[in-house]
């Protein structure tokens, strides 16, 4: 699903390239506070984002907020974009190994 620079290790753990679908929300079954800390860098359209609330590279889509606009919990109201989505982690240091959609 995801053509990765790296061979698989066949270790998640040992992985250098971010997860395919990831959340910064503690709610959504797709967060990993390990993985957010270690830094996510994203490539949406060929543009570094750093407002990104979720992705998914295999879908093809990333959730920004709108505005500051919130919903009667508190939670910021998001929209989905569709595009090509890379993502990387930032601990890696220049050229690291980016996780992105083949095809």
């Amino acid at each position: 699903m995801t053509d990765e620079t790296t061979p698989d290790s066949g270790a998640d753990q040992a992985r250098d390239v971010p997860p395919d679908h990831l959340s910064v929300h503690p709610h959504s079954p797709h967060f990993d506070a390990e993985v957010l800390q270690r830094g996510v860098g994203i490539r949406f359209k060929d543009r570094v984002r750093t407002d990104i609330e979720e992705y998914s590279i295999s879908e093809g889509w990333v959730r920004v907020q709108a505005g500051k606009t919130v919903d009667r919990k508190g939670n910021p109201l998001t929209i989905k974009l569709s595009g090509p989505v890379e993502a990387w982690f930032e601990d890696l240091g220049e050229n690291p190994p980016v996780a992105r959609k083949d095809g």
